[in-house]
């Protein structure tokens, strides 16, 4: 693969109360023709996270057309798992009213932080999401012991498949601690009570890779594709294949796609939405700061 950088798309200007910082994890979703709605995640002055949204045209993806004034979802209330941050992860659609998958934040005491995996509902388009439980969908368990988080969710038939980041351990380093989580695979009839039995999807390839997450997977020709993001240093986005979405076998060396000589994408690449439009595969990710210099898009070059 190769992949054709088309340039920064969106920073936060920090004019916004809940929009000062970062543009995390972006997810496309197609409206009309070449019209695209592109969700992401922003911080406030405390740090804790948004869920907004703009729209470009594909034709000039450097140009906003519009930009969400308020967030679609937001931290909750006192003592709930995502108290300190809402994070979008994967939209569903659905006739009753599409899926939102996202991360919850809780700040932590001997650890910095802890996620889980919420739900919220969208009915109507460009409608804030409503929340349908106070608590969350998924959390730490005997398979995940930590944390969970960035589920990616595919519905085939009357299975629904969630690939998901799942934090194993925390150690003390450097006089600091740090996280160790890869990615897991998980299945359910309807998309609200999951089935998690411990199938690891992505490993960690070797003892100084300690973090694997925002898995983006799409099924082509019987073949299961995915995009994650995997670092030791820094992080870069990494590629694997699946004939059954459960084993599945790296490819980094063939992702295609790095950092740049310079600029907002200088020092890493990380959180990648691969998608399909009008025969191309796009994708949005990530740069310099876990997303606080901003997302961009880039495109396939077929051989």
């Amino acid at each position: 693969m190769k992949w054709k950088k088309l340039g920064l798309i969106f920073c936060p200007n920090g004019k916004s109360s809940w929009m000062k910082t970062h543009a995390a994890l972006p997810f496309a979703e197609a409206i009309k023709g070449d019209l695209l709605r592109i969700y992401f995640n922003s911080r406030d002055a405390k740090g804790r996270s948004h869920v907004g949204f703009l729209e470009i045209n594909l034709q000039n993806p450097g140009k906003i057309l519009h930009l969400s004034k308020k967030p679609l979802l937001s931290p909750g209330g006192l003592a709930s798992f995502d108290e300190d941050g809402a994070m979008i992860s994967w939209k569903v659609p659905r006739k009753d009213g599409n899926y939102i998958y996202y991360s919850g934040w809780n700040l932590g005491v001997t650890v910095p932080f802890r996620n889980s995996i919420g739900l919220a509902i969208e009915k109507g388009e460009g409608k804030v999401f409503r929340k349908p439980f106070k608590g969350p969908l998924l959390d730490r368990s005997i398979h995940d012991p930590c944390f969970i988080a960035n589920p990616c969710v595919l519905v085939e038939g009357q299975k629904w498949k969630m690939w998901y980041l799942s934090c194993v351990n925390w150690e003390k380093f450097n006089r600091k601690v740090r996280h160790w989580y890869h990615l897991k695979y998980a299945e359910s009839r309807d998309g609200i009570n999951w089935r998690r039995e411990g199938q690891v999807a992505i490993e960690f390839k070797n003892k100084d890779e300690y973090a694997i997450s925002r898995p983006s997977v799409l099924k082509k020709d019987g073949t299961y594709k995915m995009w994650y993001s995997y670092r030791g240093d820094r992080y870069r986005i990494g590629y694997a294949e699946s004939r059954d979405g459960k084993s599945w076998v790296r490819k980094d060396r063939e992702t295609g796609i790095d950092t740049s000589p310079s600029g907002w994408d200088s020092e890493m690449v990380e959180y990648p939405h691969v998608f399909a439009h009008d025969g191309n595969l796009f994708m949005l990710y990530n740069g310099n700061r876990f997303g606080k210099s901003g997302f961009g898009l880039a495109v396939l070059e077929e051989p």
